[in-house]
C-alpha cells in the first residue's frame, strides 16, 4: 500500500513537471483530464477516473458541460465536480478580459467577438453590448438568463441600460444551446420590438447576433429585419 502511494507520488510529480515545461502540449486528453483532478483528489490515482468519464460522456467538452449530479455519478466528489464546472466559467471570463475594449467595435465581425460570452452556457442568456456615438463599448454583459422572447421585462432591461450608460449603439446576442444559428420568427419580431423602443429614445440597435456551438448568424449580415437594422 505505501508502495502504490510513492509510485502516484511519483507519477504527479512528473506529470506537473512535463507541464511546467511544455504546458498541455504533448498531454492526451485523459491526461489533461487527469492532471486537473488532481487538485481535487489529493489520495487517489485519477488516471481511471479519467478514463471513466471521457468514456461516459464521449468528450473533454461535455465533461466539463456535464451537470454536478451526473460527474458525482461517474465518481467525483462534489468539490471534484465543481472544479470541473468551473473550467469553461473561468475560461469565459479569460476570453473576457482579454478583449481591449478601449477601441471602437468593429461591427462587422463582431459575432466572432461576442461568441465567447456564451461559452460554458448550457441555458438561453441574453448579451446586450452598448456603444457610445464613436461605437467604443461602454457595457458588454448577461441581462436576461431564459427565453429570448419574454418581450416586456427583456425590452424594459435593454432602454434601462441604454439610458443609464447614455449608449448610442446596441448590439443584442442571444444564444440558441441545443439548436442551429438559424434565428427563429420569434427572434426577428422580438428585434423589430426592440429596434423600435429604442428608437423612440434616440439609440439605434446594430444587430443581433444568434450563436449556437461553434456558429453564429448576424442578422443584420442575412439580411433579417432589413427595416430595423
Amino acid at each position: 500500500m505505501q508502495d502504490d502511494k510513492h509510485i502516484h507520488s511519483g507519477h504527479r510529480q512528473r506529470m506537473r513537471a512535463k507541464f511546467i515545461q511544455s504546458g498541455l502540449d504533448g498531454f492526451e486528453t485523459h491526461e489533461s483530464l487527469e492532471l486537473l483532478l488532481y487538485y481535487a483528489v489529493p489520495r487517489k490515482d485519477t488516471n481511471p477516473l479519467a478514463h471513466r468519464l471521457l468514456d461516459s460522456f464521449g468528450s473533454l467538452s461535455a465533461v466539463f458541460d456535464a451537470p454536478v449530479d451526473a460527474l458525482k455519478e461517474c465518481g467525483l466528489s462534489e468539490n471534484a465536480a465543481i472544479l470541473l464546472k468551473l473550467v469553461p466559467q473561468v475560461s469565459r471570463l479569460y476570453l473576457d478580459d482579454k478583449v481591449d475594449s478601449s477601441k471602437a467595435v468593429d461591427v462587422e465581425n463582431i459575432g466572432a467577438r461576442l461568441m465567447h460570452k456564451f461559452v460554458g452556457r448550457d441555458y438561453e442568456a441574453v448579451v446586450l453590448m452598448l456603444l457610445d456615438a464613436k461605437r467604443k463599448e461602454v457595457f458588454c454583459g448577461v441581462i436576461s438568463k431564459g427565453s429570448v422572447n419574454s418581450c416586456d421585462l427583456y425590452i424594459r432591461k435593454v432602454i434601462e441600460n441604454a439610458m443609464i450608460y447614455n449608449a448610442s449603439f446596441v448590439i443584442l446576442a442571444h444564444n440558441h444551446p441545443s439548436g442551429f444559428a438559424l434565428p427563429s420568427m420569434a427572434d426577428i419580431e422580438t428585434t423589430k420590438t426592440v429596434s423600435s423602443a429604442l428608437s423612440l429614445v434616440g439609440v439605434r440597435l446594430l444587430d443581433h447576433i444568434v450563436v449556437a456551438d461553434e456558429d453564429y448568424v448576424s442578422m443584420r449580415q442575412s439580411g433579417l429585419c432589413t427595416d430595423v437594422l
